[in-house]
């Protein structure tokens, strides 16, 4: 039970993963039996354990057991989703151990009583507290009542509403019932109406009562890359519904754009990005350009400390290769370290004792080889100016700035070149100056 509490509430946000998901999976499974036998008339101890085991099987094998969980969680716990995966399963030993500290308990019935009133608060907790990720909010519809107010509907229990046009914002209960228009003219001008695109974020208006139309707000390319890669997702992400209001002065539009919240078109014709009122736009995803930049720079300060060597280059090499390349499937996993089954696991700790191995000797072969002090500090330097250089141009992009994916790939590419190039005007320079009959072809004598 400490071990779920402990892991879920502290270990989770901190490594979330394979080897904390699966230790959830068994804390949990050896918890719940206990607390299902409550449920159960005395000495029910096997039915409610086969009946956990049964439960968690259907669980993590179907997706209808997997919603059926996420509906319950989410009444008891919030809004939470339980995913179906079933390498999940290899934690059903976790049920002997749970029978056998039955079995324990049995033989010291002296304490059971304290036991329950003592254990049984923070078991419920615990449990409870396994409850999956919780599900993003979803903008699906949108309502102009008959008092003027307008109301964004979500797929959980509340909504948006707003008094004065979409200029402001507050949290109300919603309808999960309700279901959006994708298109509506504007009450009073019926030549002017509005609809949704199918299939991506964008609207399209009529000025002649829906027989022709054009675009009235879209997402650029890069702008929609940005909004799937701060929700991690592709090709999901699509303007659902909208909604019309007549004001003063004109009329207003609210699109309910789905994980992205709102936009709002307002009396003057400007249209406004208004997301989650109140909430802090998530980050764009560019952890794919940051893998890229930490392999670079550790190639980058492999390579300077190899590059001075006077003996055992090509042993050095080799090893500063496997580390290299061990890094490639740590990076792989991300900070989310998603694995999903045991060869995932077995790639990432082969790439880890890779890294280990390689670097261990890597460092020893500089030593013995001498390694002159100059190219070892070029590649200690300008390691994190090569991460740099790759990486600050994306996470420049993902804040607007260059706007343009390509030009910040440029940026990246251009800035690497620069600082390799330095990189190995140096290295030839101290190479030319330690050996006057240096040809740059090679820079030690491989044995």
């Amino acid at each position: 039970m400490l071990v779920l509490l402990l892991n879920d509430h502290l270990l989770k946000p901190v490594w979330p993963g394979f080897v904390t998901g699966k230790l959830s999976d068994v804390a949990g499974l050896v918890v719940a039996p206990p607390l299902v036998a409550l449920l159960c008339r005395r000495r029910a101890d096997l039915a409610a354990t086969v009946l956990t085991g049964a439960l968690f099987t259907l669980v993590k094998t179907t997706e209808t057991g997997a919603e059926a969980a996420s509906h319950a969680w989410t009444y008891l716990a919030g809004p939470s989703r339980v995913l179906a995966d079933p390498t999940d399963l290899l934690a059903l030993p976790a049920l002997a151990l749970a029978w056998w500290v039955r079995g324990h308990s049995l033989r010291h019935p002296s304490s059971a009583r304290w036991r329950v009133v003592v254990t049984m608060p923070l078991a419920v907790l615990a449990v409870t507290a396994t409850s999956g990720m919780p599900l993003p909010p979803s903008a699906e519809a949108v309502e102009v009542d008959r008092g003027g107010r307008i109301h964004v509907q979500t797929d959980g229990m509340t909504a948006l509403a707003s008094d004065d046009g979409g200029s402001t914002w507050s949290e109300v209960s919603g309808d999960r019932d309700r279901r959006g228009q994708s298109a509506q003219c504007v009450p009073g001008a019926a030549t002017r109406c509005y609809q949704v695109v199918q299939g991506r974020m964008g609207v399209e208006q009529s000025d002649d009562g829906g027989r022709t139309w054009r675009p009235a707000w879209q997402l650029s390319a890069d702008d929609q890359e940005r909004v799937n890669r701060r929700h991690d997702r592709r090709g999901e992400l699509r303007s659902m519904a909208l909604g019309v209001q007549a004001r003063p002065g004109g009329h207003v539009v609210v699109v309910a754009n789905g994980l992205d919240g709102i936009v709002v078109r307002d009396t003057s014709g400007t249209w406004r990005h208004v997301g989650w009122p109140g909430a802090e736009p998530a980050a764009v995803d560019v952890d794919r350009e940051w893998r890229v930049a930490v392999f670079l720079a550790a190639c980058m300060l492999f390579g300077g400390a190899g590059a001075g060597l006077r003996r055992y280059s090509r042993s050095y090499t080799g090893f500063a290769l496997a580390a290299c390349l061990g890094l490639l499937p740590l990076l792989g996993t991300g900070p989310d370290f998603p694995f999903v089954g045991t060869e995932e696991l077995g790639l990432y700790v082969i790439g880890l004792l890779a890294v280990l191995t390689g670097t261990t000797v890597c460092f020893a072969l500089a030593v013995a080889g001498r390694a002159r002090p100059v190219p070892a500090a070029v590649g200690l330097l300008t390691a994190p100016l090569v991460y740099a250089s790759a990486y600050l141009p994306f996470a420049g992009w993902a804040e607007g700035t260059p706007d343009s994916y390509w030009l910040a790939t440029a940026l990246a590419v251009l800035l690497t070149a620069l600082v390799l190039l330095a990189s190995a005007v140096a290295v030839r320079n101290d190479a030319r100056r330690a050996n006057p009959y240096f040809d740059g072809a090679s820079t030690s004598s491989p044995t």
